[in-house]
């Protein structure tokens, strides 16, 4: 093949993937730069690896109708989407007990007095995945107040009340979130 043919095919393929709506690969991870939520379009606004000691658990997401660089900038956007892509499997009661963790970590105890009920809902939700795998994307959807928790694109469950909405987002972007340069990557830092 000629030079000038290489060229030509390498652009037209250049020009191709182009068009492709990724906005970021993050830990192996091809993450849209943008999805659709309660008939609203969503942007990355951050994207980071989950890690635990010296294991990468997840690449988080977040994404929102605009771009925010901090958590009072989240919580006034609706809808949301905060994505985990899983690089490694879990048993659901490591999951539950992580989640758990980071909500009594970035939560005062009234606040979780108000969420306990969504708390042990959002529980009971995942612990009926017995398991998630690497490759399995869990999301939890912030729409009309509630949150919409699905496994691998299947409806799992809603939890309504916003307070647990914004008890939920602050694991990732709170004052003691689970990992301080994730909540920096998912502000877009």
């Amino acid at each position: 093949m000629s030079r000038l043919a290489i060229l030509v095919a390498t652009g037209a393929l250049a020009l191709f993937t182009a068009g492709v709506a990724f906005a970021a690969e993050v830990g192996g991870v091809k993450l849209d730069d943008k999805v659709s939520l309660g008939g609203q379009e969503l942007i990355l606004n951050g994207a980071g690896i989950r890690s635990r000691v010296v294991f990468k658990v997840y690449v988080a997401s977040l994404y929102l109708p605009q771009k925010a660089k901090d958590l009072p900038g989240v919580l006034g956007k609706t809808p949301r989407r905060i994505q985990m892509n899983m690089l490694r499997a879990l048993s659901a009661e490591q999951l539950v007990d992580a989640l758990n963790e980071g909500l009594a970590e970035n939560n005062s105890p009234a606040e979780m007095a108000t969420v306990k009920n969504q708390a042990e809902q959002l529980s009971s939700i995942m612990k009926a995945f017995r398991e998630v795998k690497e490759g399995d994307v869990i999301t939890l959807d912030f729409v009309d107040g509630g949150t919409g928790v699905t496994l691998n694109g299947e409806t799992k469950g809603t939890i309504s009340a916003d307070a647990f909405t914004q008890a939920l987002t602050r694991i990732w972007l709170g004052d003691k979130p689970v990992q301080a340069d994730l909540k920096k990557a998912l502000l877009g830092g």
